[in-house]
């Protein structure tokens, strides 16, 4: 990791406070383009004379887009310049909202979609500037949860701002919408955060690159594929699955014999690497079906459920769930101030763990009530705690030589789980009611998720001590010429750090 003095770094771009509003900026134009349109969908439909299933399709597309740029855009930005790659990345995204805004069908929909999709790796990017801008690490822990609160949507604002646009002045008024924050959001990072790329000027591994892309866009839609349970082409999820594998395999191969590659096969080995990504992908494989999928059509069901009509449902399930993550972000950014990510992040896992299986335990008496209280609670202790801290070790676990690659990797990991999420946990719920009932199936499939989450709890105790807490802790806190590096076997060794982070004027 790169080595961060005792005091937060002094620049000619303003306040540290003008560096989060530039940042926040930056991260609201990715948000909106994830989470504008859920309540547009319909809207679009109809305007373009289209099928659900082809705007689900751009969806798709946009997700998938923003997954695969995120596994190795934050490693080129170390090489080229961060601040200059998140400006072109802002630039593109606004490109994309406006070919989105003049769609006349829904293919070009959809390729205006994969466009945006280039802004997938922003938040990444903005925590590794935020790091670079202010080095104390206290303040960047407290910094960081407030811009990371943010990803998981702006407290249900971006979505009410979305279905009003749209019912107003139609679905292109959202995309033009989003391309006036791009152009806000360029400005404010061209006028408010310095450029800052790592030591090293190598080639990028472009051969490792696409290998790797081709590893995560395989089990991408392998797991999109799955979800479709009964109508799945499981031929189809059984090759893509292969052809990760192999191009796993290849990647590895690649990895080995390049000059500068992408991540080293050292690293890969690394408990910092394998072992966040592990945690990162068994949590949101555990809650993001449950609360993105369980938990509103256990409220919509009639028979079983609470009965809350689709216009009601998000008002008790999904709006408290974001609104209790963004509330909770800086109060988790104090806590990992005070006691370190590592902490912090296990403690958000025994919540969320028993959050769910209290919530499958009262899948019985499902009210309005009951559904609120789950969804505030695993808002507090997943988008408001994990999510954070997952983010966060990402971060403080970067080697100081490529800070970019475990950012993205995690981001692919997020992303992974998220389609694992539906694949499995309605895979366990579809099984279980067909043999059983409904309200067994529900259970069946939330404590599945609980079990995961546990899972990811065990995993995390093998996660190494990122540097950033030690010094939290008060060890070594007065030696900023001492890091932290990972060995082979995983373990954590303290080494005098040679050479600083280059951060040249913007």
């Amino acid at each position: 990791m790169s080595t961060v003095p005792s005091k937060p770094r002094t620049t000619d771009t303003g306040s540290v406070t003008a560096v989060v509003l530039a940042l926040l900026a930056a991260i609201f134009a990715f948000q909106l383009n994830a989470s504008m349109l859920s309540p547009v969908l319909a809207t679009m439909e109809d305007e373009l004379g289209t099928t659900a299933a082809e705007i689900g399709l751009s969806q798709t597309a946009f997700f998938a887009s923003a997954a695969l740029f995120s596994l190795f855009l934050p490693r080129w930005g170390d090489l080229i310049g961060r601040k200059r790659l998140m400006m072109g990345m802002l630039v593109v995204s606004g490109v994309g909202s406006v070919v989105s805004a003049l769609a006349p069908n829904v293919g070009v929909l959809g390729i205006g979609r994969v466009i945006q999709g280039v802004s997938g790796p922003i938040v990444p990017m903005a925590l590794i500037m935020l790091r670079v801008q202010v080095p104390d690490r206290k303040l960047y822990a407290k910094l960081m949860a407030v811009l990371t609160a943010i990803n998981g949507g702006i407290a249900g604002v971006d979505a009410l701002l979305g279905g009003w646009l749209a019912e107003n002045f139609g679905f292109r008024s959202v995309f033009w919408v989003m391309a006036g924050v791009c152009l806000v959001a360029v400005l404010a990072v061209a006028t408010r955060t310095v450029e800052s790329r790592g030591d090293e000027r190598v080639p990028m591994d472009w051969k490792g690159v696409v290998a790797l892309v081709v590893v995560l866009g395989s089990l991408y839609f392998a797991f999109d594929e799955a979800g479709a349970l009964g109508d799945a082409n499981w031929l189809l999820v059984v090759g893509l699955v292969v052809l990760g594998a192999v191009a796993f395999a290849v990647f590895w191969t690649i990895e080995k014999r390049v000059r500068h590659p992408l991540v080293t096969t050292v690293y890969l080995k690394q408990r910092r690497t394998w072992a966040l990504l592990s945690t990162t992908l068994l949590t949101m494989t555990g809650v993001f079906a449950v609360m993105n999928g369980l938990v509103p059509n256990l409220a919509q069901d009639s028979e079983v459920g609470a009965s809350i009509s689709a216009a009601e449902v998000a008002w008790w399930t999904l709006t408290p769930y974001a609104i209790a993550g963004l509330l909770m972000g800086p109060l988790s950014g104090q806590l990992a101030a005070r006691m370190g990510y590592k902490k912090v992040l296990q403690a958000g896992l025994v919540l969320s763990g028993l959050g769910l299986g209290a919530a499958g335990l009262l899948a019985s008496t499902p009210t309005p009530l009951v559904l609120l209280s789950v969804s505030i609670f695993l808002g507090i202790t997943y988008a408001g705690i994990c999510n954070i801290m997952l983010n966060g070790l990402g971060i403080v676990l970067s080697p100081k030589d490529n800070q970019g690659y475990l950012p993205g990797m995690n981001s692919g990991a997020f992303n992974l789980g998220a389609g694992l999420s539906f694949a499995l946990l309605f895979g366990v719920t579809t099984a279980v009611t067909a043999a059983g009932d409904p309200v067994t199936g529900y259970r069946a499939g939330i404590l599945t998720g609980a079990v995961l989450v546990l899972l990811a709890l065990a995993v995390s105790t093998l996660i190494p001590r990122p540097d950033d807490d030690a010094a939290l802790a008060g060890d070594d806190a007065d030696d900023p010429a001492t890091t932290t590096t990972t060995t082979d076997d995983g373990s954590d060794v303290g080494v005098a750090a040679s050479g600083h982070e280059r951060s040249p004027r913007g």
